[in-house]
């Protein structure tokens, strides 16, 4: 899709942010469908999840109960949340942990306003800590929703310029990214990255994080919404179960990628050939 090419309506999407109950799954997905269905009487189109939110963030569970606590593309236990996807007309952005092959990963499975299995985005930055357990995604993700084009991120995929940069170039307007930043660093953390990812690339940007204790993080919750000259649209609360609620607006995003050209005038200065000089010691030593 060519950098100017917009979409021509507004989308409203919402950040949600809850506390998983650790290693269950059904009780998880009860959360994820009662929250679409509430999105959905706000008008929302598309809500986004935290991270591995079917299981909590919980490496040790997932190492030791795998078949409870990871889910497969087609398991059964996500049709609650497919029904209210079907019934509402919503697409969920599911932060989950994925057993496939016999090989688990940190997914972010959408679910389309059929109710049906439209995707699945495998973190590609994996954190340190996540490297023994989970396998690297291989591919980025493009979700396109009423024209609007969504790069998929999952938290430590944010820290990096590059994956942003990456869907901004495939046309994408939105980058949008399912975390567990915790309290201490991670709010300054995030409040780092997703701005800068918005206004480097002009697209907007959301995070959706967790609230509460999770997998031994105490998430610092501030799910929130930047627009693409990164200034914030909606934050939530540090502690409250909430949807955050904003309208992606295409009039905001011609505006702003008027004013900024950066991606439009963007060429390839990595691979550009590079001088180096040494500057020598002051004379007389």
């Amino acid at each position: 899709m060519p950098l100017d090419q917009l979409p021509s309506r507004v989308l409203r999407v919402a950040a949600a942010q809850a506390c998983p109950v650790a290693g269950d799954v059904d009780a998880n997905v009860s959360t994820v469908a009662a929250m679409v269905r509430r999105a959905a009487a706000s008008g929302v189109r598309v809500v986004v999840f935290p991270e591995k939110f079917l299981s909590g963030y919980e490496p040790d569970l997932v190492r030791a109960e795998p078949e409870r606590c990871a889910v497969r593309t087609a398991d059964g236990r996500l049709a609650p949340v497919r029904e209210a996807c079907r019934e509402t007309g919503t697409v969920a952005v599911v932060g989950a942990a994925v057993q496939d092959a016999g090989e688990l990963y940190v997914s972010a499975l959408v679910i389309g306003s059929d109710g049906e299995l439209v995707a699945r985005y495998d973190k590609q930055t994996l954190f340190a800590t996540e490297r023994v357990l989970y396998r690297q995604g291989a591919a980025g993700c493009t979700l396109e929703v009423d024209g609007w084009r969504l790069g998929l991120g999952i938290c430590y995929d944010s820290g990096f310029p590059e994956h942003a940069r990456a869907a901004a170039l495939d046309g994408c307007h939105a980058y949008v990214v399912g975390a567990l930043f915790g309290v201490g660093n991670g709010y300054h953390e995030s409040r780092m990255w997703f701005p800068a990812r918005a206004f480097d690339n002009t697209v907007y940007t959301l995070l959706a994080n967790h609230v509460g204790t999770t997998g031994g993080w105490r998430a610092c919750g501030g799910s929130a919404v930047w627009g693409p000259d990164g200034l914030p649209v909606a934050e939530g609360g540090a502690e409250t179960t909430e949807l955050v609620v904003a309208d992606l607006d295409p009039g905001r995003l011609r505006e702003v990628r008027e004013a900024h050209t950066m991606l439009r005038d963007l060429h390839d200065t990595a691979s550009a050939p590079r001088a180096r000089y040494r500057v020598g010691p002051p004379s007389g030593r």
